[in-house]
């Protein structure tokens, strides 16, 4: 499976971005999908996760009410909308896809990475 997440950009506070993760191979379907991000100078932490089928969805205390994990199994992408963007929500955002459908939290469960995309929430 191969992820690219695109959507990133610049937005000022209280704005939205909506993410996206697109994946190649025919069991994406299958796979729980996650969201990370990581600041500069800090580490990778856990934003949102979906199972395969979207009946179960976690999110970081930090963005729940203001993020939503979705995803489109036919077009084998998952979404994450970001509103009431914070200045603190600035990092690097990366999707992530675990064959075992598992819903966690735990990045080292996730087999597939993407590359990333930048999220810039001015002040």
């Amino acid at each position: 499976v191969q992820l690219q997440a695109s959507g990133g950009g610049l937005v000022q506070a209280g704005g939205s971005l909506r993410l996206s993760c697109a994946a190649s191979g025919r069991t994406f379907s299958s796979y729980a999908m996650g969201w990370f991000r990581q600041a500069p100078g800090k580490e990778r932490e856990f934003v949102a996760a979906i199972s395969w089928s979207g009946g179960r969805i976690d999110y970081a205390d930090s963005v729940k009410g203001r993020f939503t994990i979705s995803r489109d199994n036919a077009k084998n992408t998952v979404y994450l909308q970001m509103n009431s963007l914070k200045p603190e929500d600035t990092a690097v955002y990366y999707c992530a896809a675990d064959r075992l459908n598992i819903v966690t939290r735990s990045e080292w469960r996730y087999n597939y990475w993407g590359q990333g995309t930048q999220v810039t929430v001015s002040s």
